[in-house]
């Protein structure tokens, strides 16, 4: 009974010690890979990377807003090419690209220059901020150069990549118009602490980020002055229209015309509804200026109608075609093989079997009339006459 029950014991062990293996070993697999490269365009990295799973690591002072962004590692690395220049980079990553498209705009500032590095850089001096995918990237140059936006955008095309949907930007970024926008200015938020350091015109109370709405924030150049446009994306329409219904009774609003509204609790304050989207213009700006940017904000319903079509083997006209060919062909090798054997067949049969029955004579005989004109010697024949003579043979 001791011997069975240790065997049982130890069959248990080793089912549970295998068990955790795999479990590790499956562990080891999906983890995520590394951030940083050891080397790129002649940058070699100096020891190795510091990694951690911690925001406090990546920015002490705003971990939690990180947090609210989806972040989920951070790498620093120092970096040192064979002339001594040094580099410093800090390298965060996310759970998808809108997430780092949120780091992104809240470390960006207006007075940064536009740099073409990965999906969108910027730099102020020795400073360089850029995200590519959902990694976001600040570099910090001993001395500035000429090659160094090349060498990050080598970098950035090292960065390992988001699958799926987690590449995808927020949708809502592709309705904030284009004229008159402000460089830089464009921020972009998914929870309250984002709305907080973004100076939103509306709290975060109003927006109810319980129901899942997607914010984003611009300033634009009016001719009365600067203006803030905020849209705010619901997952639905009919959410939409709530909370607008909730801000206008919040601050007691008077519509001054069809379809927009000025809040006037806040001074110069307009919104409106165009789908899922409420769009609210903030700031010193007249009515006809409102007008103007909210009505480049609107939102078309797009509806995608997917049907099969059975562009297969069995459909494919293309193929069709080719079949009809190669049968015409078939026929035709068929028909070319069977004349000649019926042709070769009958050949044989004659030359093997002469006769009346798988063949005929040479010359076979057939009815013919022979009319010969018979008279006497200078006799003339009688016109119309009949003939005097027939031979039928």
């Amino acid at each position: 009974m001791a011997g069975r029950s240790s065997i049982r014991v130890s069959l248990a062990t080793v089912v549970f010690l295998a068990g955790v293996a795999f479990a590790a070993s499956a562990g080891a697999d999906s983890a995520a890979p590394p951030i940083l490269p050891r080397q790129f365009a002649g940058w070699q990295m100096q020891g190795a990377a510091q990694a951690s799973r911690e925001a406090a690591a990546a920015d002490p002072t705003n971990a939690p807003l990180l947090k609210e962004y989806g972040f989920t590692d951070f790498e620093a690395a120092n970096y040192k090419t064979d002339d001594g220049r040094t580099l410093k980079i800090r390298a965060a990553r996310f759970a998808d690209a809108s997430g780092a498209f949120g780091a992104f705009s809240f470390y960006l500032q207006p007075e940064m220059a536009r740099e073409e590095i990965g999906d969108e850089g910027a730099s102020l001096g020795r400073r360089v901020l850029f995200y590519r995918g959902h990694i976001v990237v600040e570099a910090l140059f001993s001395q500035e150069s000429v090659m160094s936006a090349a060498a990050l955008r080598e970098l950035a095309g090292m960065l390992p990549r988001p699958q799926g949907n987690a590449s995808n930007l927020p949708p809502i970024l592709a309705f904030m118009p284009r004229h008159g926008y402000e460089p830089h200015t464009e921020k972009y938020a998914e929870g309250p602490l984002a709305l907080g350091a973004i100076s939103s015109p509306l709290p975060a109370d109003l927006i109810d980020f319980a129901t899942s709405p997607e914010v984003v924030l611009g300033q634009y150049a009016t001719p009365t002055g600067d203006a803030t446009l905020m849209l705010i994306e619901y997952p639905t329409p009919a959410l939409a229209a709530s909370h607008l219904r909730a801000i206008d009774a919040v601050h007691h609003v008077a519509p001054p015309q069809a379809g927009v509204t000025a809040v006037e609790s806040v001074g110069p304050f307009f919104a409106k509804r165009t789908g899922p989207i409420v769009a609210i213009a903030s700031g010193p700006l007249s009515r006809s200026d409102a007008q103007t940017l909210l009505g480049a904000v609107n939102w078309d319903a797009s509806v995608t109608w997917n049907e099969n079509t059975y562009f297969d083997k069995k459909d494919n006209i293309a193929n069709l075609l080719v079949n009809i060919i190669i049968l015409c062909i078939i026929v035709g090798a068929l028909s070319l093989a069977a004349g000649v054997a019926f042709g070769g067949a009958r050949v044989l049969l004659r030359r093997f079997f002469p006769g009346p029955v798988f063949g005929r004579a040479d010359q076979t005989e057939f009815i013919s009339l022979h009319l010969e004109e018979d008279h006497a010697e200078g006799s003339p024949a009688r016109p119309g006459g009949p003939a005097e003579s027939s031979n039928l043979s």
